[in-house]
């Protein structure tokens, strides 16, 4: 068995963890919005207002923090005066950038903001920069949050929220060096400058959010700074990191299994490195970075439309998702929110649906099983370990995140190790003493394990308590997993 030591510092706290770290993403796109949370309020499935009673639920327990809608590349074509009023009265428009469907529009701003208020998440509502047109966005936002009677705050009310909604978080148009209007990064940033001249709180402080790079690209970074001058409407960057895939969904091999795994964890040279060049323009870090699309990204699935990017998710998504928030936990004072995508149906979701059957997914459980970290102290953790997996995708064998909240102390740890388990030794240091708490852990039977309709318990979290006495304890880590431990301190 191999073995590893954790150290643990519950005294050396450096930031708190936003809790908008473990949101959400959802796009008109596939089965997402229609099916995943949409069913309109005639369906036989349970239902409040049209939205779906499971994935209300779920959204809930998880603690979803925060929604990003309605796009992705769907926002640069999405005019949102075409999802308002009565529903059978709104224009049927083409969706041109995920399989030339017909889109109903009877999920609209409303639905989405009630969809937000039955879970408890704020909403990010992403604007149209690549076909709209500053006085749209403009528009958007009085309509939202203007409190007096003007004649859109009152076309508000005439469809049924007389009280401004206060929505905070706006996006400044999505992937606007691809399909948001394939501009450069000069070019957008006297786009985002235009834009955000126009755009008011109206007595509701909004967070502007900029367009960042498509991963990594620093050179991008720098240059839409340098354009953007000493303009600084600015409240937050985002960037998109998609890990991407080795394989398929549910077929690879264990050197693919490492590949993806380490192909997730380049997450952290992104937020250190996006972070650096921010702070060379930004030294007082008021502009918040924020990874508003990440996750895994496998070829489309036999049998279905490849343009609505619905996956199976496995064992290997779930811990492609617990490396990544770990990251962000560790990483707390740099980044301050992260999207992935996406909710339901589409790429790395929390649950697929079907009819009315819903089966959670081994990403929804890592996220239910982190949410502890939410508003919680991050602390400082150091690991000593070996790395697994071939060259040039060697990682970690264990790697984690911890947090503090009072005298609750909660460590999160990922044994990457596709075929043994780990011991892990922890050691909490600085004089703090464990006097017990639980252990959840995330396995299957195999690493390709995934949950079905049929099998919705293949891969799910077990709880136990955990034997956890003095300053030092051990743990053992399946292999292929993930841990959460809740730690009551003395």
């Amino acid at each position: 068995m191999a073995r590893g030591t954790i150290e643990v510092y519950p005294n050396l706290e450096f930031a708190t963890i936003n809790p908008n770290l473990f949101g959400h993403f959802a796009e008109h796109l596939g089965e997402c919005i229609y099916g995943g949370i949409w069913v309109g309020p005639d369906s036989p499935i349970p239902n409040t207002d049209g939205i779906r009673n499971d994935i209300i639920g779920l959204l809930r327990a998880m603690k979803a923090p925060v929604i990003r809608w309605p796009g992705g590349c769907f926002a640069d074509d999405y005019h949102w005066t075409d999802g308002i009023g009565p529903r059978e009265g709104r224009p049927r428009r083409i969706n041109i950038h995920w399989g030339e469907v017909i889109e109903t529009n009877h999920f609209g701003t409303h639905e989405f903001l009630r969809l937000c208020e039955l879970v408890g998440a704020e909403p990010y509502i992403c604007g149209n920069v690549g076909s709209g047109s500053p006085r749209e966005l403009r528009d958007w936002v009085e309509y939202v949050n203007f409190p007096g009677d003007s004649t859109l705050a009152l076309q508000r009310g005439a469809n049924g929220h007389g009280a401004p909604f206060n929505v905070r978080c706006w996006g400044v148009g999505n992937e606007n060096w691809g399909c948001g209007g394939h501009f450069g990064p000069e070019d957008y940033a006297k786009e985002y400058k235009r834009f955000a001249s126009f755009l008011r709180g109206f007595g509701q402080p909004l967070d502007l959010i900029a367009c960042g790079p498509a991963g990594n690209d620093t050179g991008w970074t720098r240059r839409f700074l340098t354009e953007l001058g000493g303009y600084r409407h600015l409240h937050g960057f985002a960037a998109h990191y998609y890990c991407g895939t080795a394989g398929a969904s549910t077929q690879y091999t264990e050197s693919q299994w490492y590949q993806l795994l380490e192909q997730a964890i380049r997450m952290e040279r992104l937020v250190t490195q996006q972070r650096a060049i921010l702070d060379g323009f930004d030294p007082d870090r008021r502009i918040a970075l924020i990874v508003d699309e990440w996750g895994s990204w496998h070829p489309a699935e036999a049998g279905r439309n490849p343009a609505f990017l619905w996956q199976q998710n496995t064992i290997r998504d779930g811990l492609v998702a617990a490396l990544t928030l770990d990251i962000f936990c560790r990483q707390a004072d740099k980044v301050q929110m992260g999207n992935i995508a996406q909710t339901f149906n589409v790429l790395q979701a929390m649950a697929l649906t079907e009819g009315d059957q819903m089966v959670v997914t081994p990403t929804g459980h890592v996220f239910a099983m982190y949410a502890p970290h939410q508003r919680g102290r991050a602390v400082t953790l150091r690991v000593e370990t070996d790395a697994v997996g071939p060259e040039p995708h060697r990682l970690p064998r264990l790697s984690g995140s911890a947090s503090v909240n009072g005298r609750k102390l909660f460590v999160t740890l990922v044994n990457a190790d596709a075929g043994e388990p780990a011991e892990a030794k922890i050691k909490l240091v600085g004089g703090a003493q464990a006097q017990g708490g639980t252990l959840t852990l995330l396995a299957g039977e195999s690493i390709r394990a995934y949950n079905t309709f049929e099998q919705p318990a293949a891969v799910a979290p077990v709880t136990a308590p955990l034997r956890a006495g003095w300053d030092r304890f051990t743990v053992t880590l399946p292999p292929a997993s993930v841990a959460a431990l809740a730690i009551e301190l003395a």
